[in-house]
């Protein structure tokens, strides 16, 4: 008998395979990648986009105030408010600006209850002067929302002798809340939103030399400063509003009814940075593109602000730390409680305020 033949295979290439896969390959491997990369973006702005207030709330007859209205996350802030039926008080230096931002709004949303004030929070002439005015005027105030901002400015003095970005940032914050405390203490239950920044970890309060009048200045590191005296700020007031620490025990906040918190709105493309652009165009121009998608955009990033000032059941945590709509924990320095009751009693002597919470 004769050995049987082993079985033969037939080896057929792969589509496209061989030194030379053809236009038809090319195209489907270039599809491929197109697919592929368009999904890692998609995916990319979602993660970055960050948490949604999907909170409905409604807030007819209520009254808000919110600073640096006029653009950005605080014009966005205005506009989620006024379309839940609040009367919203934007608060802006430029009030040319802030009239055609509110004008938007009030045709956005259908709500005609949109008003504007002047406010330099670089002045405390012009907070104290503001806040009266608004005392005078207004019957009630649910919402304050300390949006403002100034990032990595040149050095600049402000009338009263104090580093813009401190000035700005927290004083003149510090200073306008305590005034409208009153108010918001018989509206209650009431809110103060802080917009601080992730950037406070890391940052140092100098007690010695607050407005950098012996050392070198150094606009992040001054930035760095000024949003952890927000995020240490926002941690003592909710202390004395419920009456709770040892140095002011006595004290008849407790139980006031008004909540305080502070947050992180992500890295968004707005009008903050334009100093930082000014200190290296070249790099301004070369990530422009690339911040359309690894920034926020505005609406997103005014996202935390709402959710802190809409949702329900957050009072047990009044002097909290936010970010992406969750709560989240602050840096160690924005935990440190003695530095904070020693930037109330600093803030307070620096802006004259004598009576406080």
């Amino acid at each position: 008998m004769e050995a049987a033949a082993p079985e033969e295979f037939l080896v057929l290439p792969w589509p496209g395979g061989g030194s030379d896969p053809g236009p038809g390959g090319i195209l489907l491997t270039c599809g491929a990648a197109v697919g592929v990369t368009l999904i890692c973006v998609v995916v990319l702005r979602k993660w970055i986009a960050g948490g949604v207030c999907r909170c409905s709330v409604r807030l007819d007859g209520k009254t808000v105030l919110v600073t640096g209205a006029n653009t950005g996350i605080g014009k966005e802030t205005c506009r989620d408010l006024a379309g839940r039926g609040a009367r919203v008080v934007m608060a802006c230096r430029d009030l040319s600006r802030a009239e055609r931002a509110a004008d938007e709004i009030r045709q956005s949303t259908g709500n005609g209850n949109v008003v504007i004030r002047h406010l330099d929070l670089a002045s405390v002439y012009s907070v104290s002067q503001f806040a009266k005015d608004f005392l005078d005027s207004e019957d009630r105030l649910d919402i304050l929302v300390n949006n403002a901002g100034v990032m990595m400015c040149p050095k600049w003095i402000t009338e009263d002798g104090f580093e813009t970005q401190i000035a700005v940032n927290h004083l003149g914050h510090f200073l306008l809340t305590n005034l409208l405390l009153p108010l918001l203490k018989s509206s209650t239950p009431s809110r103060v939103i802080n917009v601080s920044s992730i950037a406070h970890r890391g940052g140092q309060i100098n007690f010695d030399d607050l407005f950098f009048g012996r050392r070198p200045y150094s606009a992040l590191e001054s930035y760095r400063q000024s949003k952890l005296a927000n995020v240490l700020f926002t941690r003592e007031l909710a202390r004395r509003l419920r009456g709770s620490h040892k140095h002011y025990s006595n004290l008849r906040a407790r139980g006031s009814g008004v909540s305080a918190f502070c947050l992180h709105p992500g890295v968004i493309r707005t009008e903050l940075g334009r100093h930082v652009e000014g200190w290296f165009p070249l790099l301004g121009a070369l990530l422009r593109l690339p911040a359309l998608l690894l920034m926020k955009t505005p609406w997103e990033g005014s996202q935390t602000s709402v959710f802190c000032a809409v949702t329900p059941g957050l009072e047990e945590l009044s002097g909290r730390y936010f970010s992406d709509c969750a709560e989240k924990e602050a840096a160690p320095e924005g935990q440190d409680d003695e530095a904070a009751w020693r930037l109330w009693e600093e803030s307070a002597r620096l802006v004259r305020l004598t009576d406080t919470c």
